[in-house]
């Protein structure tokens, strides 16, 4: 018999009973939505398709629902899996049911009681791969965290809500093309992976969800920090219905200096925020900050 058949992932009832026994109320504050249904376990684990050598970085597992899985499929392969949960009620809790539930895998896991918007390392190997049901309401500050402070990531997938999956996915020109997507694009490409009825989920949420596959890749070449590239985004998207002209004012001290920096990098000063690429934001951020001042001065 495998490993990963000993491993007895949770049901809906499983679920209750452990949150019954610790006395736990699921709160909107935390985005505390557990999955209870183990379909969606393995299929989200195994998007995450761990290999050996891998170490898995698993943010919210909750009451580890998603973690029983991973380990599921992590048998045979020499991996491991960190666990970082905000709730330190369920981060003392989840070593129990690893070891009730998965007790051959348990010295592969490691559980971290934190927050991981403010997570900057973590114990062991770097992590290579990203599993995650991420809280509606920070799971694009958390993603762009952790891709920021863990350049081992190499690629993960994340349940996030629908609209959110819809924005990190987002190129160019798509409507709902934002911030968030020029954001996430300067360290990895999204791509829609599935969708997760509210059924799966306890409490059932209001909202749908679905699933983004994330592949790391290198930021675009340019002078300019990351930073430096961010800030122009959000001046580009702070008034999405402006011109680059107008938009990037504040930014650029003038509209006319606006312009300037604009066609200094070669882009049109009539353009929208939604018409750019990251690789276009990072042109403009690595304009030299004296060149509109110099032309201005000279005319």
């Amino acid at each position: 018999m495998s490993v990963g058949a000993d491993v007895r992932l949770l049901g809906a009832s499983d679920i209750r009973n452990i949150a019954g026994r610790i006395g736990l109320r699921p709160t909107k504050r935390l985005g505390q939505n557990f999955v209870v249904e183990q379909g969606t376990a393995r299929q989200i684990a195994a998007l995450a398709a761990p290999r050996s050598g891998d170490v898995i970085l698993e943010v919210g597992p909750g009451l580890g629902s998603l973690t029983l899985a991973l380990l599921e499929g992590m048998a045979g392969l020499d991996a491991r899996l960190v666990a970082v949960e905000i709730d330190p009620v369920l981060a003392a809790e989840l070593p129990r049911t690893i070891a009730d539930r998965a007790a051959a895998l348990a010295g592969r896991v490691d559980v971290v009681a934190a927050d991981a918007l403010a997570l900057s390392q973590l114990p062991g190997a770097p992590p290579t791969v990203l599993a995650a049901n991420l809280p509606y309401n920070v799971a694009v500050p958390v993603l762009l965290h952790l891709l920021a402070v863990l350049p081992s990531l190499e690629r993960g997938v994340v349940m996030v809500q629908a609209e959110v999956a819809d924005r990190m996915c987002a190129g160019p020109g798509s409507r709902v093309y934002g911030a968030p997507s020029a954001k996430l694009a300067w360290f990895a490409a999204a791509r829609p992976a599935g969708t997760v009825p509210r059924s799966v989920f306890w409490p059932v949420p209001n909202v749908d969800s679905r699933l983004v596959a994330l592949a790391r890749h290198d930021p675009p070449a340019t002078s300019a920090s990351r930073a430096e590239v961010f800030a122009v985004i959000d001046a580009a998207f702070g008034q999405r219905r402006k011109t680059l002209r107008a938009a990037l004012a504040g930014w650029a001290g003038s509209a006319p200096g606006a312009e300037r920096l604009l066609r200094a990098a070669g882009i049109d000063p009539g353009a929208r925020g939604e018409m750019l690429g990251i690789a276009d934001f990072a042109r403009i951020a690595q304009v030299p900050a004296g060149l509109w001042q110099r032309e201005e001065e000279s005319s």
